[in-house]
């Protein structure tokens, strides 16, 4: 494992093999699987887990109830929101949950809003903003995402 020495890493449940870049903040509950590249300028608080061969690209944060299975990639700056009507400090008793299932892509500056789930092997284009579940194998774009075709596999 490497983990740099300008970032802030509070957890000690990261896989072997996981390489965590500068100006990094991991806080102490997270769950980050086996060879994962987890780049600089990335936030992952305490109610999440990531599991293994998962690429997280720099500027994205991945807040309390996100789970992310294997061999997912995640864009640069892509946007994960967990809060259905925030407020300043006024705060859900809980958090939605939110599902990245295994072998899906989420393009760069894509935001994902909160509760949704994106399905195995899914991808979303870059800049999409995804409002609704991402069946298994679709392919989404646009704002509101729609399905644009299935991947076949």
């Amino acid at each position: 494992m490497f983990i740099h020495p300008l970032s802030d890493v509070q957890s000690s449940k990261i896989g072997e093999g996981t390489r965590v870049w500068q100006f990094s903040v991991i806080l102490k509950n997270a769950k980050i699987g086996r060879n994962c590249n987890i780049c600089a300028h990335t936030l992952i608080e305490n109610d999440v887990s990531i599991g293994d061969n998962v690429t997280v690209k720099s500027g994205v944060y991945i807040w309390d109830g996100i789970t992310i299975e294997n061999n997912v990639f995640i864009g640069p700056c892509a946007t994960f929101t967990n809060d259905k009507q925030p407020r300043s400090k006024v705060y859900p008793d809980q958090f939605p949950k939110m599902l990245i299932k295994q072998s899906a892509s989420i393009g760069a500056n894509a935001t994902l809003l909160p509760g949704i789930t994106i399905g195995k092997f899914a991808m979303v284009g870059a800049g999409a903003v995804v409002t609704k579940d991402v069946p298994d194998y679709a392919v989404v774009v646009g704002n509101p995402a729609k399905i644009i075709r299935y991947l076949e596999m």
